[in-house]
């Protein structure tokens, strides 16, 4: 095997050693699970979020069971936001003593007020850079076409504006044109993006006529819709870097999303399903399927199959469709 193959890859500023990034989970929620990550070969973790509604539900509890008390309610509020946060800084610094890869900060968030404050709290307990996951499902009919576009660039400017470190946006699948805010987001001073979040969704208990919840893990299907658009967007917006996001399972799969312009490959449910040690054969594998092909680099391959470097960029579109069950009896 040649000696000389680098897996070094750039991603919102930052080098990473190979392109394997652990995403926000309840695996990187503590020093330890991180530490064990880091050996195990991982580059760089994104810790599990914040959210907002987290924070929100915790501050709702206290006042409930305060409701005699009304001149506490701001005490109170303030004091549950300011619990919260805190834990989550306290988590940052563990993980910045006891590993030397990066540490990605995460926030879950579907408005634009509350995380500007906390945004510079977090750069200065050491975080490497922060991941913004603004999750909206859009059910009201007063919905106005653009409106979740607009935040998304919104609450990237306000972050831009406060903080020096690396800000990474991920998206939903609820957009208009991925690549119209994928520009934007670039104008707008985006790091990186990650495509895509993946929204969870309620099933129905037939038996006990209720609404659940599904099983919580990724699907190979996930893996396609973010192919598509990784694709697609590294050849629009090529100076924007992008991480392919949901139905990772294979090592073939890094490859695929690394050949059409990802910078990187988060890893989540595999490593549920398979254990930690995933990291390892992904990284194993891409390295011998790089020596089989000569590259001796990502950069001597990345994006060498996104929509500008094909001969026919109609595949990552809807003319397929046509091709394949067209004659189909």
């Amino acid at each position: 095997m040649n000696a000389n193959i680098s897996l070094t890859t750039d991603y919102a500023g930052l080098r990473l050693h190979n392109p394997f990034i652990v995403s926000s989970s309840g695996l990187t929620d503590s020093a330890d699970k991180v530490r064990v990550l880091e050996q195990e070969g991982a580059a760089a973790v994104v810790l599990k979020s914040l959210f907002e509604e987290q924070i929100e539900l915790s501050v709702e509890k206290e006042l409930k069971s305060g409701q005699e008390y009304p001149e506490a309610y701001d005490y109170i509020r303030t004091y549950v936001r300011e619990n919260q946060v805190d834990q989550y800084l306290k988590l940052i610094r563990a993980c910045k003593m006891s590993v030397s890869i990066p540490i990605i900060a995460s926030i879950n968030c579907y408005t634009k007020s509350s995380w500007i404050s906390f945004a510079k709290e977090i750069e200065n307990a050491g975080a490497d850079a922060i991941e913004v996951n603004i999750m909206i499902v859009n059910t009201s009919k007063e919905y106005k076409y653009g409106e979740t576009e607009r935040l998304y660039v919104e609450v990237l400017s306000e972050l831009k504006k406060i903080v020096k470190i690396p800000v990474i946006i991920k998206l939903s699948h609820q957009l208009t044109s991925p690549v119209a805010l994928l520009s934007q987001l670039s104008l707008n001073g985006a790091d990186a993006v990650v495509l895509f979040n993946r929204s969870y969704t309620p099933d129905v208990d037939i038996k006990a006529l209720k609404l659940t919840h599904n099983a919580g893990l990724s699907a190979q299907t996930n893996f396609y819709e973010s192919l598509r658009w990784i694709g697609i967007g590294s050849g629009r917006v090529p100076q924007l870097n992008l991480s392919i996001s949901g139905g990772v399972f294979k090592p073939e799969d890094a490859i695929k999303a690394l050949l059409v312009g990802a910078n990187t490959v988060s890893l989540c449910s595999v490593l549920y399903k398979e254990g930690t040690e995933t990291i390892g054969k992904m990284i194993e594998r891409l390295t011998e399927w790089m020596d089989a092909h000569g590259f001796d680099s990502i950069e001597s391959f990345r994006g060498i199959l996104n929509s500008s470097h094909i001969p026919d960029e109609s595949i990552y579109e809807r003319t397929q469709f046509m091709r394949y069950y067209s004659n189909r009896k």
